[in-house]
């Protein structure tokens, strides 16, 4: 058996040059197949809100939702690092708060780590935590929690700023930091110029390791499927024709047949 990802391991891929694997998980099934197929680390996302409740944003998750689905995926972890996102306003009104509600994600939730969205601007919280002993992965870039105050869903280019973000989040402790929709050479120049390991989404390929939904990259959600998402499996079509095949088998009696019955 594989030994645990822990944030030194995860320093030590980016040293090597190894590739670091991230998805998002909601429950305890897909963690477990994620984890036995090898991926580094489970985020919690918030993302949790639009991929499963099917909102049209993050901002309504709670902390009381976010620890429930960390508890069960961590359940299902075995070698992955798993890592909860922070919902919106559960760090960004007071520092004490934004520690007691990190420490649930350690304490209530099985988590080895948190992630919150900010750079220069959180980089006190960031360091606040580090210093109670919790693990931050920081996100920056396009941070889906300040949607509106971004206008949209928009790639990211203030390169002096993002390069500033990336410097800050280092400095203040962060394990690591996710880079989402920031273009290509932006990334890579952010990875090369800091010491942790970048994750990318919608970031180009220089990133340190790569992230994606889970109910993208599986083709478990109908319509649209943004331009960094590569689809490697068509799951909800799969679903679609066995849940016709019951209802039709069940509508004319074929299910149950001999072979299901006591």
């Amino acid at each position: 058996m594989a030994s645990a990802v822990t944030t030194k391991k995860l320093l030590d891929m980016k040293k090597k040059g190894e590739k670091i694997t991230v998805l998002t998980a909601y429950d305890h099934p897909f963690a477990q197949m994620a984890d036995e197929a090898g991926v580094n680390v489970l985020l919690v996302g918030d993302s949790l809100g639009m991929a499963v409740q099917g909102e049209a944003t993050t901002l309504g998750v709670t902390m009381d939702e976010m620890i429930y689905h960390t508890r069960i995926v961590a359940k299902g972890a075995r070698t992955a690092m798993v890592v909860g996102d922070m919902p919106f306003m559960s760090y960004q009104s007071a520092r004490s708060e934004a520690l007691i509600n990190a420490g649930r994600f350690l304490k209530e939730a099985g988590a080895s780590g948190v992630k919150l969205e900010g750079g220069a601007l959180v980089a006190d919280t960031i360091a606040a935590m580090t210093q109670a002993g919790i693990p931050v992965m920081a996100h920056i870039g396009l941070t889906p929690q300040s949607v509106h105050q971004m206008g949209g869903f928009r790639v990211q280019r203030d390169r002096e700023r993002l390069m500033e973000d990336a410097r800050r989040v280092e400095s203040a402790g962060a394990f690591s930091v996710v880079l989402e929709g920031i273009p290509a050479d932006i990334s890579a120049a952010i990875t090369k110029s800091i010491s942790i390991p970048t994750i990318g989404i919608g970031a180009g390929p220089d990133c340190d390791g790569q992230v994606l939904v889970i109910h993208d990259m599986l083709g478990l959600n109908g319509g649209h499927v943004p331009k960094f998402v590569k689809q490697y499996a068509q799951l909800r079509q799969n679903a679609m024709d066995g849940l016709r095949a019951y209802v039709e088998e069940v509508a004319s009696g074929a299910f149950p047949s001999e072979e299901h019955c006591y």
